[in-house]
């Protein structure tokens, strides 16, 4: 009997300091992923166990969407859960770019140094260039990695032919420390960077963001990877980010953190599909990065959490990106900026809670403030906009791209996004309620945030920081 107190006691202590001990967040953010691109999703000629791994033991979305389809927009969006055109950010900022993320706004590092948490980002940053834009001076800790896209750099396949690019800096901290990196060094460099904060911050609370450059192109992988998939290097690439997922894992087995750390995989926007080749799957959805069809917006994510997710759990709720920014702040305890923010928690999605809706509607801004679509998760309203088609000409092979076409949707159109997710056939005439019901959503959004397609002006739109010259 003694035993068995003893041991009831130590389970009891046990429990009593896992319910105390902090929620250690890491964040996997890809770049140009596609809803098609993980084995579990339906990937074609490689496989991706440890991500698998991680749906199977977790909870894996299929109604995940970018708060916008291009990278810059939607990494602001990301940290600091607003759709990105309330606080002034657009599009992909270029090197040198005169605007960046604004010191008013609160980011995810920021909100969860809050209480106490140590904070890195190992990867692509694109929230601007300049000095007061960087990660150490929006609350992050440590930072190695791009500062924009990977392709920024003069080797670009259009350089000189209405594109100049500088030499492309690699970022420790503030500091840089190369130009034009070897690219297939960096899939390597950030995990074993990832690694080292794990290890170096095991007794404290820490929010690992670990943004891989790949696969966005031009692509570059290892040796030990090299001619391991039958897709060529795409596959190649996707097998070692794979491998870095496997590596994050293991190392928080490792320091015994698994059941105290929450890890969420995801992507900023869909496939770069005139890459070609070197290029990913949009999974069947219509058209892919850089539009507000679902290809562009819709993107895989997973999350995992020891003992709040349940094994295996599909959720096909309406979730996005901005979502993540108050889902991690209730979670941490941290409180929300006094601002307004779009980001709703989904933390009754992660653990489990079929009844609950959090998210009932999502707007796809694009450009500086066009309000292009509006879905309630089943039906989605498409606004008339021009836009870029991929399906005009071929696509490019082997790392050139393929001519783009552009195309035009001339009046609202209305999918049901529950039998056609590939937004083929308009049924507005069949469902003339869900339309009234869908146009009253982004009428109210107009209010608030404006409408560059209807020339309205909103109200809850704040600016973004500029640099002098």
């Amino acid at each position: 009997m003694k035993g068995l107190s003893l041991y009831v006691a130590t389970i009891s202590s046990f429990s009593v300091q896992a319910a105390n001990h902090p929620t250690n967040i890491v964040l996997i953010n890809l770049d140009d992923v596609g809803y098609g691109d993980f084995s579990c999703y339906g990937a074609y000629g490689y496989t991706t166990p440890h991500i698998d791994d991680l749906a199977a033991k977790g909870v894996r979305f299929t109604h995940f969407l970018a708060c916008q389809p291009i990278s810059g927009a939607s990494r602001a969006g990301l940290l600091t859960g607003c759709y990105p055109n309330r606080i002034g950010f657009s599009g992909a900022p270029w090197p040198g770019a005169k605007y960046g993320i604004n010191s008013q706004e609160t980011t995810m590092g920021e909100l969860l140094k809050q209480k106490g948490y140590a904070t890195a980002i190992f990867g692509k940053w694109h929230l601007g260039d300049a000095y007061p834009f960087l990660p150490l001076q929006n609350g992050f800790d440590e930072y190695y990695g791009l500062p924009y896209s990977n392709d920024m750099w003069p080797y670009h396949p259009k350089q000189g032919k209405g594109v100049c690019f500088p030499d492309l800096p690699t970022y420790d901290g503030n500091e840089v420390v190369g130009y034009n990196t070897d690219q297939s060094r960096f899939t390597t460099d950030y995990t074993m960077r990832a690694v080292k904060f794990i290890y170096k911050n095991k007794d404290r609370p820490f929010f690992l963001y670990l943004a891989h450059s790949m696969p966005h192109v031009p692509l570059a992988v290892s040796d030990k990877f090299k001619g391991k998939s039958s897709q060529g290097l795409f596959g190649d690439v996707m097998m070692e980010i794979d491998w870095s997922v496997g590596e994050v894992m293991k190392a928080l087995c490792e320091m015994g953190l698994e059941e105290h750390t929450i890890i969420v995989l995801t992507s900023d926007n869909g496939p770069w599909i005139n890459y070609g080749n070197h290029a990913g799957s949009a999974g069947g959805l219509r058209e892919a990065k850089a539009t507000t069809f679902d290809g562009g917006n819709r993107v895989p994510c997973i999350v995992y959490w020891k003992g709040h997710t349940k094994a295996g759990t599909i959720c096909n709720r309406l979730a996005s990106n901005i979502d993540l920014f108050p889902t991690f702040a209730e979670i941490s305890g941290a409180s929300l900026p006094n601002v307004k923010i779009d980001g709703v928690s989904i933390l009754p999605l992660i653990e489990g809670d079929e009844k609950e809706n959090p998210r009932t509607s999502f707007v796809y801004y694009y450009n500086k403030n066009d309000l292009e679509a509006v879905t309630d998760g089943d039906f989605k309203l498409v606004f008339p906009h021009k836009y870029v088609t991929y399906g005009t000409y071929a696509p490019g092979n082997n790392g050139l791209p393929g001519k783009l076409g552009q195309a035009e949707i001339v009046k609202c159109e209305l999918y049901d996004l529950r039998r056609d997710p590939g937004e083929r056939y308009d049924v507005s005439d069949l469902y003339p309620e869900k339309v009234q019901s869908l146009h009253c959503i982004a009428e109210a959004m107009r209010i608030e945030l404006g409408d560059d397609l209807t020339h309205r002006q909103g109200i809850g739109c704040r600016e973004p920081a500029y640099i002098e010259n």
